[in-house]
């Protein structure tokens, strides 16, 4: 079948277009949080302990860290809209596995194929608005991308708050059946909205050899590896982090010696200001991932708030960050707000150190980390990901795109690791204190990182005069 052109209209990137792939990337960081609602009623039916359904968080996080830049790299051989809505299919099928679910093991396998079908949303996103404004010539998309960092930001923060409605009205189930609704409303609009991809040029008989099968399995078994070894660094497995180091030392050796590898390391090791881009993505988010959860259990567990009030504490946080996402892509600035981002950190990191279990709530939440760290998320979720834009090759951007989202989630499993070591086993104000030390030092690892680094743009369009 023959590719359909791209629209020529004054709105390339209209709703009709950019509705289904905004869409279709909140669903993985919907269905990353709003399984947390329905793990107790999940446990009571199929009489399993909290260990056994942590589980169905931590396979979703594994498939998706894996399957990111995987479906990335068969976008690139098949079209990003193909496996846009392969991924949707897998995403339909997960959902009715779960929704059926007759026992805990449909569950795993549930949440494996929404983990793996999710995963290809965010990676062919990028792939089709990069096509798009590279053959209308348009140049960088700032308002669209500003539109992908506010969509994952609103995902993760009322995941919680849809799960408990769902759950609480209807059962755990429709955690998993709302993704069959949701699947068919993706599917159906990015049918209709995004062009065909051309006919794939790779040859029937040099599929399997283009797809790079022992390159995804190393990158899968080292990944694995790696986040297992992060999740439990109370009691480490050094053999663990042994096994990673080998598995992904393989992976860089295979990939140099393909023709068409999954991790283009060639590239990578020659494109470094892509490599700061990605550590910094992986240092942003510890940051962020380290603060919000560690702070949360400090309020209800050190400072005595219920759930509902930590809740509304944090809702501040969205707000701050949607707005600086929206004005940041707006202008498309970059530079100025990783750096501004970074110092807040630090400055997060500093108003723990002065905040205690008797401060007043009003303190804890606007000064404390609502605010503060809602000023490093809105400016650092745009700026990052339009510099991932900037420095990826065209024809490696899903790829790309896909490592961007794998290094986010190191950063997140490893920051649960993180405030286990700090807080101990009881969470007191001293650890909470100890956290802001942790919190200031990544901030200003990642502020040194992006003070020093000359090849971080100003402007999403250097062509336009800098603020």
């Amino acid at each position: 079948m023959g590719s359909r052109k791209e629209p020529t209209g004054t709105r390339p990137f209209g709703a009709r277009f950019t509705f289904p792939l905004l869409l279709g990337s909140t669903l993985n960081p919907i269905n990353s949080s709003m399984i947390a609602t329905g793990l107790v009623g999940i446990a009571a039916d199929f009489h399993t302990g909290p260990g056994q359904t942590a589980t169905l968080v931590s396979v979703l996080y594994l498939c998706s860290a894996v399957m990111q830049p995987t479906m990335g790299k068969l976008s690139t051989l098949f079209g990003p809209r193909r496996v846009f809505l392969i991924g949707i299919g897998i995403l339909f099928l997960g959902g009715l596995t779960g929704a059926a679910a007759p026992a805990f093991g449909f569950l795993l396998v549930s949440r494996a194929l929404i983990g793996i079908g999710t995963s290809a949303a965010y990676p062919t996103a990028m792939a089709l608005v990069r096509r798009r404004a590279d053959g209308l010539g348009t140049g960088i998309p700032s308002r669209v991308l500003g539109n992908f960092s506010i969509a994952s930001q609103v995902a993760t923060v009322f995941g919680l708050p849809i799960g408990g409605v769902l759950a609480g009205a209807f059962g755990w189930r429709a955690l998993f059946l709302v993704n069959i609704p949701l699947a068919i409303i993706v599917f159906a609009f990015a049918a209709r909205g995004i062009a065909r991809d051309p006919i794939p040029a790779t040859d029937r008989g040099n599929v399997l050899k283009a797809i790079d099968l022992p390159g995804i399995a190393l990158f899968a078994a080292g990944i694995v590896a790696l986040l297992l070894f992060l999740s439990d660094l109370t009691d480490p497995a050094w053999w663990v982090l042994i096994v990673a180091a080998l598995l992904l030392t393989t992976l860089l050796l295979w990939e140099r010696r393909v023709d068409r590898p999954l991790i283009d390391v060639r590239m990578l090791a020659r494109n470094s200001p892509l490599q700061r881009t990605y550590l910094r993505q992986t240092l942003v988010g510890l940051g962020i991932y380290t603060t919000l959860y560690g702070a949360s259990q400090w309020m209800e567990q050190g400072a005595g708030l219920s759930p509902f009030t930590v809740g509304l504490i944090l809702l501040p946080l969205s707000a701050a960050s949607i707005v600086l996402a929206r004005i940041n892509s707006n202008k498309g600035w970059i530079r100025y707000p990783l750096i501004a981002g970074a110092g807040t950190l630090v400055l997060t990191g500093a108003a723990i150190l002065l905040l205690h279990s008797g401060s007043n709530v009003l303190v804890i939440g606007l000064v404390g980390t609502t605010l503060l760290l809602g000023v490093t998320n809105g400016f650092s979720g745009f700026a990052n990901q339009a510099t991932l834009y900037l420095q990826a090759p065209a024809e490696d951007i899903a790829v790309a795109a896909g490592l961007y989202r794998t290094f986010a989630y190191v950063g997140a499993i490893f920051s649960a690791s993180l405030i286990g070591i700090v807080f101990g086993p009881r969470i007191t104000d001293d650890g909470f204190h100890r956290l802001g030390w942790v919190i200031i030092g990544i901030g200003v690892v990642s502020l040194l990182l992006t003070v020093l680094d000359r090849r971080i743009p100003v402007l999403a369009h250097p062509d336009e005069p800098a603020p």
